[in-house]
């Protein structure tokens, strides 16, 4: 198929390299003009031929809405605008609103992976209707892992970006647990070597996990983890997910509990939190602090 990709990031430009890997023909836009094949979104655009297939890539908020709205201006009926970003699902809602009034058609799709998909695929949850999805499958086929799981039509728009927040609030919970863990196992004198007892848990264990290996990984480069700060950003799904818990009436004590614990790194340097933020750089390439550094 043909497609346009906008935000050629870390996630975006590997996106756009797996789907080419596929034989897909993809034309990207950025706003760094050495990743970008065109230098508008109308260029893009006039790129592809109809019905047009465009996937947004950019930070959630106020540069996703703009995109949106500026491409319900350039496309026409029958064309599809995905958002693939971290979006809070009423954004879908009013995207697809947006959209519909000139008979195009939108699909929101949660996306995991991190600086590992081009290898390993993209998990993939995506909403819409069906004849909306159906234009971008083919998309979806190169971009999954290979094999049945990875990908789901999680239902209506909106349900993707959902299940996606809550995929990334047990992501949260995940994390404290294996970092409140590693911090006991420090702390204790009768345990000599922390990074092995981790990695002996990688085969035989019920608590094995993707997460647990990149958490060794991290041991392996630096044991004691004593250059990052015990600092962990909160990207918003942690929060959207515990907003939706108190909305429907479902309690979320862990994971509720885990995004605290993000808001106390912020008053303290704390050791759990090194761990958290060697996790979330591995498999996300997320920016860690170091000690030194005041920002």
């Amino acid at each position: 198929m043909h497609i346009g990709l906008i935000g050629l990031g870390k996630m975006g430009g590997n996106m756009a390299e797996r789907l080419r890997r596929a034989g897909h023909s993809v034309v990207g836009f950025d706003h760094d003009p050495e990743l970008a094949d065109v230098d508008s979104l109308a260029a893009l655009v006039a790129a592809l031929p109809a019905p047009r297939v465009v996937w947004v890539m950019v930070p959630a908020g106020d540069p996703t809405r703009s995109t949106v709205a500026e491409l319900a201006d350039l496309l026409a009926a029958g064309d599809v605008v995905v958002d693939g970003g971290n979006s809070r699902w009423t954004d879908d809602l009013e995207h697809a609103r947006l959209l519909a009034e000139r008979e195009i058609g939108y699909v929101d799709c949660g996306v995991s992976g991190g600086v590992w998909g081009l290898e390993n695929g993209y998990a993939l949850m995506y909403g819409g209707d069906a004849a909306d999805v159906a234009k971008v499958q083919p998309a979806f086929d190169a971009l999954k892992p290979p094999g049945d799981l990875g990908a789901v039509h999680a239902g209506s728009v909106g349900a993707g970006h959902f299940s996606k927040m809550v995929h990334n609030g047990i992501e949260y919970a995940m994390m404290q647990a294996y970092a409140e863990g590693w911090e006991l196992l420090q702390k204790v004198d009768m345990v000599d070597n922390v990074p092995e007892v981790f990695a002996s848990w990688r085969e035989g264990t019920v608590i094995r996990s993707w997460l647990l290996d990149l958490f060794v990984n991290a041991l392996d480069a630096e044991p004691d983890l004593a250059s990052i700060r015990g600092y962990a950003e909160d990207s918003g799904e942690g929060r959207w997910t515990v907003e939706a818990g108190i909305e429907h009436a479902v309690p979320l004590p862990t994971i509720a509990a885990s995004l605290f614990a993000r808001f106390t790194s912020r008053q303290d340097d704390s050791p759990a939190m090194k761990a958290i933020a060697a996790m979330r750089n591995q498999f996300g390439g997320h920016a860690v602090r170091t000690e030194g550094d005041s920002s």
